[in-house]
């Protein structure tokens, strides 16, 4: 078809920003210690008053980069508030990839919640700084920050304090309902369907899904829903150790035995995983916890198996791959080990949110150079298909390599090529379908000719 091209174009990146990342990681250390007076002494425990609070303190010092938005409320009507580092805050740029952190899910595992607090600090104050790797991030990135996903949960796990707090007070929302065993599962229809050569990706909900999850779990898939999600971490505690998909294991009949679980992209999450391991200041040793996890990280299935869990969810539904963070053996630590906690966690919160710019991205337009919403994304050789979003961009998380990749949409003619991926910034691959009744009638124009 005369009018089906591909444009391949490498961006240009800081060659010791991504491949000494050792340097960036010492630099970012040494600006961080050498004092933050707005918020350098601020680690406490945030209740939900003091945590809204600080978003907005934060909204207030970075305006024109920071926005806080509610994806919804709790059970007890508590919102759900999001902080957005952008420069263009509320807007998606094309080509720009969707972030996401995830923190305190469980309301008793707190430390994700206030990592995220004081991350959210953090960004703002190192890009008034001109920190030059922390404005990168923020021009090239949408990133968003829930600190807490379950507020209600964490006031009951906050009344009893850190000396008192029990394993499972306060783990629920109000209703008491683990909020990671509450959404659709998806991974027994992915399980069904790899046996019948049926759909890898963006697998359907349930029909009356709406009633089966709680609000919110409904909040945040919604929030899935309005934005296309590329790369996600889901902060947990109770241990320390970067888990990754599958959660739930193929064979859930075999007792005491765990098995490992693989996706289709297992290299990939494994790569993602140690990303964060390794760039942590203890998590990659291993032995934490009294347990022993190689290299800081785990196939969730391997450990034991969940159902219903958010980071297959994200997997399964839509672009984006989530992995679920562990982050200390005391899932309520006190007040005073918070600055070792962020010191310990800080570079791998940058780092694993590099890891979005990483693989190929690019834009799918029609005949007319018309975006092409909703066109999938396919890899030869990786059996897990994305999509691009409303504006027709795509982002396809991949390990360096060559790989022949295909776009496709409903009425048109597939376009593909073959790309070569390296270890820095993502590259660009662009594509342009004819629809099928164009690419017939040329086919026709072109044999009157003979």
């Amino acid at each position: 078809c005369v009018c089906v091209c591909v444009c391949v174009c490498e961006c240009c990146f800081e060659e010791t920003a991504w491949t000494l990342p050792w340097l960036a990681a010492l630099l970012l250390g040494l600006m961080g210690l050498m004092g933050l007076p707005a918020h350098g002494s601020d680690f406490q425990h945030h209740r939900y008053e003091d945590m809204v609070r600080a978003m907005f303190a934060v909204q207030s010092e970075c305006p024109y980069i920071t926005r806080i938005y509610s994806i919804g409320r709790s059970v007890e009507g508590r919102h759900l508030y999001v902080l957005e580092l952008s420069d263009n805050p509320g807007i998606h740029e094309t080509l720009e990839p969707e972030f996401k952190y995830v923190g305190n899910m469980h309301g008793n595992e707190v430390l994700g919640r206030e990592l995220l607090i004081k991350l959210g600090q953090f960004l703002c104050e190192e890009y008034r700084a001109g920190n030059q790797r922390i404005m990168r991030l923020i021009h090239d990135t949408r990133i968003h920050i829930l600190p807490s996903m379950n507020p209600d949960g964490y006031e009951v796990a906050a009344r009893q304090g850190p000396e008192f707090n029990g394993y499972l007070v306060g783990r629920g929302n109000s209703r008491e309902i683990d909020l990671n065993r509450n959404f659709p599962d998806l991974n027994a229809l992915m399980y069904y369907y790899e046996k019948t050569s049926g759909r890898n990706h963006h697998l359907p909900l349930p029909d009356n899904w709406e009633q089966q999850v709680e609000p919110e779990t409904m909040a945040v898939i919604k929030w899935m829903q309005n934005y296309n999600f590329i790369l996600s971490a889901n902060l947990h505690g109770g241990a320390v150790v970067a888990n990754y998909p599958f959660d739930k294991s193929r064979d859930p009949r075999i007792r005491g035995r765990t098995t490992y679980a693989a996706t289709p992209d297992d290299k990939i999450f494994r790569k993602l995983a140690r990303t964060y391991s390794y760039a942590h200041s203890w998590m990659h040793k291993g032995w934490n916890c009294g347990d022993f996890f190689d290299e800081g990280i785990t196939n969730g299935a391997s450990w034991y198996s969940l159902s219903k869990g958010m980071q297959d969810f994200n997997y399964l539904y839509t672009n984006c791959f989530e992995i679920t963070l562990e982050l200390s053996c005391d899932k309520f630590p006190p007040a005073s080990a918070l600055p070792r906690e962020w010191l310990g966690n800080r570079e791998a919160l940058v780092s694993y949110l590099e890891q979005v710019h990483h693989g190929i991205k690019g834009m799918v337009y029609d005949e007319n150079s018309n975006p092409v919403g909703n066109a999938e994304i396919s890899v030869a050789g990786v059996n897990h298909d994305v999509t691009t979003g409303v504006d027709g961009d795509y982002f396809r998380l991949l390990l360096p390599g060559t790989y022949t990749v295909t776009a496709s949409a409903p009425g048109y003619v597939p376009s593909t090529s073959t790309v070569t991926v390296g270890p820095a910034e993502a590259i660009q691959v662009c594509f342009f379908l004819c629809r099928t009744w164009v690419h017939k009638t040329r086919i026709q124009q072109f044999l009157t000719l003979f």
